[in-house]
């Protein structure tokens, strides 16, 4: 009985111990999970982001502007929903979220301009994640790096040096607010050599003008206070003294030109720098590529419109209210598609026929010119040609044309007319072959022509110039005589170009 005792007292003993160790060994698993866990969580990690990149709008857009924010950081966003307005080098555009979440943080805030393709501008977090807590990129949140000093590089001697014009050195050391220093070039080239600061040199040419003598006279009092064995500088000729000209008193003249302030008239010989809109520029850099690469022709004819004017009061009785520029849609929409071999664009390597008909009109709008396009305008009736283009020209002076609207374009028209232009030459819009100008309309006497009865009474008619521009390498001189003279035909005669 004792030993019973003995082996129960054992057996007890023995498992409290077990239970014991066993506790002290699961408490530090389960102390290491908890707080893998706590700094696995968003709150130290942060959430991860849905990145929102700088998207191409357009498929000559190589930058963009950010116009508006149309959501707020925390706001939930669904597939399809619009982000914010960017403006392209064609219009102002909206773009729409690809996934669904919640803005987290707006990188590039409203009005930055100049943002290239594939810039980070936001981040999104998914549902359900603290938006507040996102991660964001080391890129992305590194701050931008502070503006340097305008580097000006040394001239280097020559011709060119002498004929330079002087440059405008921004000095960011100095504690002078807005001071602008003017150069000549021996002027920079001998104070960037020595590396002395242009603030310390007393300008006394014309406008506040650093000239070669300031600069040596600065040159020889750095001298003065901290010789130098050795000089690197090449040996400048010194002029005579008498030969120097006075330095500007205190009380006179300013020692630096004003800067010109937006709304206010500027000083003589200053300017202000206008900030180009990406449409500005494009439109720049296409006109310059048209009229360097395309050969234009051109070729002017008078149409009479006679008869349009005629129909144009027949539908307005039946309330049917229709422009002469819509005839001149219609009309050169039918003649591409009687003539198909105007109806090209270049391709690089030669010309490529187009299947369809796409009339694009030339719209006049704050930011430029934009051409919104009429599609299949040879199919549509005068009308429906009408309702399309009221509806194209509001939304492109507005800046909300989609860029199915204005890119694929097969031919042009420019119409000047209403701004009393009686005729022009308009510039090609590649990759198209030709582009067709407008003037205004006049009334003229002329005399009846031998098959017209009447004898020698003048007859009043109502003229219209038209002049197309046509590449020279897809339409020659005489394929632009014979589309002309179809248009003509078709326009003098709009009942048979089907205006149902």
């Amino acid at each position: 009985m004792a030993a019973t005792w003995w082996l129960g007292r054992r057996g007890t003993v023995f498992g409290l111990t077990f239970i014991k160790l066993n506790s002290s060994v699961k408490t530090p698993q389960l102390c290491r999970s908890h707080f893998r866990n706590i700094f696995q969580s968003s709150a130290f990690l942060g959430a991860p982001p849905l990145k929102v990149q700088m998207p191409a709008l357009s498929p000559t857009m190589e930058e963009g502007n950010i116009v508006k924010w149309l959501k707020k950081e925390g706001e939930s966003v669904a597939a399809g929903d619009a982000l914010c307005e960017i403006e392209t080098d064609k219009a102002v555009v909206t773009m729409e979220s690809n996934d669904d979440g919640i803005l987290a943080k707006i990188l590039v805030e409203e009005g930055s301009r100049g943002v290239h393709l594939g810039t980070l501008i936001a981040l999104m977090v998914e549902e359900g994640e603290d938006w507040k807590h996102v991660k964001i990129p080391a890129m992305a949140s590194a701050p931008p790096p502070a503006p340097k000093a305008a580097a000006i590089p040394p001239s280097s001697p020559g011709p060119a040096a002498a004929v330079a014009l002087p440059l405008v050195y921004q000095s960011a050391s100095s504690g002078r607010n807005s001071a602008q220093l003017r150069l000549s070039p021996a002027a920079r080239h001998i104070l960037d050599t020595h590396g002395l600061d242009p603030q310390m040199a007393m300008p006394t040419g014309p406008r506040g003008l650093i000239t070669k003598e300031d600069a040596l006279n600065l040159l020889k009092k750095s001298d003065a206070k901290t010789p130098q064995a050795a000089r690197t500088a090449p040996a400048v000729t010194e002029r005579p003294p008498a030969l120097l000209p006075s330095a500007a008193p205190a009380a006179g003249r300013p020692m630096y030109p004003p800067v010109s302030v937006v709304g206010k008239p500027g000083s003589p010989g200053t300017f202000t720098d206008i900030q180009a809109s990406n449409v500005r520029r494009i439109i720049a850099q296409r006109l310059t590529q048209s009229k360097t690469t395309i050969p234009h022709a051109y070729a002017t004819v008078d149409c009479d419109l006679g008869a349009v004017m005629q129909l144009r009061k027949d539908l307005a009785k039946e309330e049917i209210k229709v422009s002469v520029n819509d005839f001149i849609i219609k009309a050169a929409a039918v003649t591409l598609k009687e003539m198909p071999e105007v109806n090209v664009t270049w391709g690089g390597e030669g010309p490529q026929a187009l299947d369809s008909i796409h009339v694009s009109i030339a719209v006049a709008t704050d930011r430029g010119l934009i051409t919104p396009i009429i599609r299949d305008a040879a199919n549509k009736g005068v009308q429906e040609i009408s309702a399309n283009a009221k509806v194209l020209a509001q939304k492109a002076r507005e800046g909300k044309l989609l860029p199915e609207e204005y890119q694929g374009g097969s031919f042009s028209i420019s119409n000047l007319g209403m701004f009393g232009i009686s005729g022009f030459s308009a510039v090609i819009n590649p990759p198209q072959a030709c582009i067709l100008a407008v003037g205004q309309s006049r009334t003229e006497l002329r005399p009846p022509s031998p098959d017209e009865e009447g004898g020698a009474t003048l007859r009043r008619q109502q003229l219209m110039t038209v002049t197309l521009s046509s590449d020279g390498r897809l339409v020659d001189d005489e394929l632009a005589s014979r589309f002309l003279k179809r248009f003509r035909t078709n326009l003098e005669q709009p009942q048979q170009m089907g205006l149902a």
